[in-house]
């Protein structure tokens, strides 16, 4: 919660599209708790998965740890080019070219994420700081109390493409079946065994934190309850609603972080393996 000095309240500005956006005069310092710290954790979180993610994507090996068991690193699923190990590659798809997979996979889950309304509110707060916090003026105002010279929302270019973000979730959809049949593949060791090692149980947790977050989307959840004007209609969908998407939805920035946190690590877990820098233990 935060902290606000008890002073008079400055004049609220109605929030207007094309208008001068509202928020409380850059010279009034209303909160004194630490309020920049949440938004530079975020920041900071943020900037080292995109850093992360550029060195892994470009480093184009050690993604597929095929001699010991059958681990393939979430940042290059689905293999589909040339380049890719017999064992993995998709079909007809290794026809295209040996750039790295990753480079052609990421463009799908990242573009679902950088368009979450979860994910908005901590870039725009982070990086944009519009606005960096609640009751703190937009760094960018130009205008007496707080706004900026022109609010437009997300009505214009490039913000106006956010609202495709309900249309990646069908693909996400379908990544997060991709990355549940690689955690049944972890399950494979060598041509013929089957086995437990550390590295599946990374991957089963992996594919629940993708579908945690992706079904607890709140363009899912308004798949499931949207546009319904009586539910007794649907019993199906507000089941779904109400017993599975509403208390995924509530906790959606939790699982936003975890599973982002843990598609990295078993990226890097598979790494590790594959270079042979640890060994993956088996537990049966």
């Amino acid at each position: 919660m935060s902290v606000v000095e008890g002073t008079a309240r400055p004049a609220p500005i109605p929030v207007e599209i094309g208008r001068a956006r509202g928020g409380p005069p850059r010279s009034k310092v209303l909160r004194r708790d630490l309020w920049w710290l949440q938004p530079l954790a975020i920041a900071l979180g943020l900037a080292a998965f995109v850093g992360y993610g550029v060195w892994t994507a470009f480093r184009g090996d050690y993604y597929f740890a095929g001699a010991h068991a059958h681990y393939l690193s979430p940042f290059y699923s689905p293999c589909f080019v040339r380049s890719c190990p017999t064992d993995v590659v998709w079909g007809p798809a290794g026809s295209i070219g040996s750039v790295s997979p990753a480079l052609l996979v990421l463009i799908f889950p990242m573009g679902f994420r950088v368009t979450c309304y979860y994910y908005r509110k901590t870039y725009y707060r982070s990086f944009w700081a519009s606005p960096p916090a609640c009751a703190v003026a937009d760094a960018g105002s130009t205008k007496p109390g707080g706004a900026r010279s022109r609010y437009s929302g997300e009505t214009r270019f490039p913000l106006i493409l956010q609202n495709i973000h309900r249309y990646f979730w069908y693909v996400a959809v379908l990544f997060a079946g991709i990355l549940t049949w690689d955690a049944i593949d972890a399950f494979r060791f060598g041509p013929n065994g089957w086995g437990l090692g550390l590295g599946t149980i990374f991957f089963v947790v992996n594919a629940g934190l993708i579908w945690a977050y992706t079904l607890g989307c709140h363009a899912c959840r308004h798949l499931c309850g949207g546009g319904l004007k009586r539910f007794s209609q649907a019993p199906v969908r507000f089941a779904i609603w109400r017993k599975v998407v509403s208390p995924l939805n509530a906790h959606h920035q939790l699982f936003a972080w975890l599973s982002l946190f843990w598609i990295a690590w078993t990226d890097f877990y598979v790494y590790l393996v594959s270079s042979g820098a640890i060994h993956d233990p088996r537990l049966f």
